[in-house]
């Protein structure tokens, strides 16, 4: 995938790619140390990324499946993800139910 935040760009693998997230009409790419704005709408994204690997985890949020660190309950009955990177993804209750059933919970 290529990058271009700015004057910087990247051509980045899919699969170092930690999560995108929504910000407005863009969308902020995770991967490495860095966090570059795309002007793409999630989902844009999420129609052309493998559903195998990459997963909506809410009206934020498209993570990578391979990315994640750990995983707990959330209250409602909403999951909580921590990735590679630190960072903590809410999955929302209805993403959660998919979630559980692709993942084999």
């Amino acid at each position: 995938m290529f990058v271009k935040d700015g004057d910087r760009c990247w051509f980045v693998k899919l699969q170092e790619i930690r999560l995108f997230e929504s910000v407005g009409n863009y969308a902020r790419v995770y991967f490495e140390t860095n966090k570059p704005l795309i002007l793409k709408s999630l989902n844009a994204l999420e129609e052309r990324l493998d559903e195998r690997v990459f997963f909506r985890a809410n009206r934020k949020h498209i993570v990578n499946l391979r990315m994640i660190e750990k995983i707990d309950t959330y209250f409602n009955g909403g999951l909580l993800l921590e990735m590679k990177g630190g960072e903590k993804i809410e999955v929302s209750r209805r993403q959660a139910v998919k979630f559980k059933e692709m993942m084999s919970l």
